[in-house]
């Protein structure tokens, strides 16, 4: 899963770009720009890794990816299996889309200190009626409409409270624009876990994946994520399990097995070792 750079093309009579995807699943690679991105979800629900971090997906979910933010989304294979389709609206736009120095107009100082900080992602919470509203006529507004319409969608976003916007990366994420000349071996072992992760994961497919012996992807492995793969892998399955116990009827136990654990006293161990509570404690806060 090696982060690839993908360019805007924008269209002649635009200064940005409104996409509407509408699949069997989201299909793009771990991939960043230049540039920025919104991403609503109308339909599906998945993984999510972006930057440094790993959460569910689902509709109705709302982000804004910087400059140089990789992200990746995966749909599970429930949903793939479900025969629904994937369906996203994006809108792309360059740092200089109204002019090289717009950011510097009184107006926008607001909308300026909001897109600093997604160059470690920012996942809207709860986006509100006008925010999904906004998304969702993108694609029906050409030309000036559409410019107005983004920048509303800025002024909006930008307004937000801190507890209603919140990055998605830990401070300590290295943008992809500044390290995309490293070799990033885990990319491909990522990508083996997010989609294989209620089966057997082993640490010497992962370690072929990484085109190293096993005890040195160990240690690499241990080094770049301040993780074991076993610890990375029981992390995927607990945010699995988060999903499955707030939007699921169905008994501990069996989501248990559904997220890839094979003993419940383990799996309420790694549950609790990730979220601080209990499986149980957390189903009953949710409800």
């Amino acid at each position: 899963m090696k982060k690839i750079l993908r360019e805007f093309t924008k269209p002649e009579n635009s200064s940005f770009i409104v996409k509407e995807e509408i699949a069997a699943q989201f299909a793009a690679p771990f991939h960043f720009h230049e540039g920025y991105e919104f991403t609503y979800i109308v339909k599906g629900h998945g993984k999510f890794y972006g930057g440094d971090s790993l959460m569910n997906f689902t509709e109705g979910d709302l982000y804004l990816f910087g400059i140089g933010f990789p992200h990746y989304f995966i749909n599970d294979k429930s949903f793939i299996k479900s025969g629904e389709l994937a369906h996203s609206i994006i809108i792309q736009f360059g740092d200089d889309f109204l002019g090289g120095n717009f950011y510097l107009k009184p107006e926008f100082s607001a909308v300026k200190t909001f897109l600093k900080k997604a160059h470690l992602g920012i996942k809207v919470i709860n986006p509100s009626a006008q925010l999904q509203r906004l998304m969702l006529d993108a694609p029906k507004r050409p030309g000036l409409k559409g410019l107005i319409n983004l920048l509303e969608l800025l002024d909006t976003v930008a307004s937000l409270k801190s507890e209603e916007a919140a990055t998605i990366s830990t401070d300590i994420f290295e943008n992809s624009l500044i390290t995309r000349k490293k070799e990033n071996k885990l990319d491909e072992v990522y990508r083996y876990v997010l989609e294989n992760f209620k089966e057997q994961i082993t640490s010497q497919k992962a370690a072929s994946l990484a085109f190293m012996n096993e005890s040195a992807f160990c240690r690499y492995f241990k080094r770049r994520t301040n993780k074991t793969l076993s610890q990375f892998v029981n992390h995927v399955r607990v945010t699995h399990a988060i999903q499955l116990l707030a939007e699921e009827d169905m008994s501990i136990s069996k989501v248990c097995f559904e997220c890839g654990f094979a003993n419940l006293s383990y799996f309420n161990r790694q549950f609790k070792a990730v979220t601080g509570k209990t499986p149980y404690t957390y189903r009953k806060e949710f409800s």
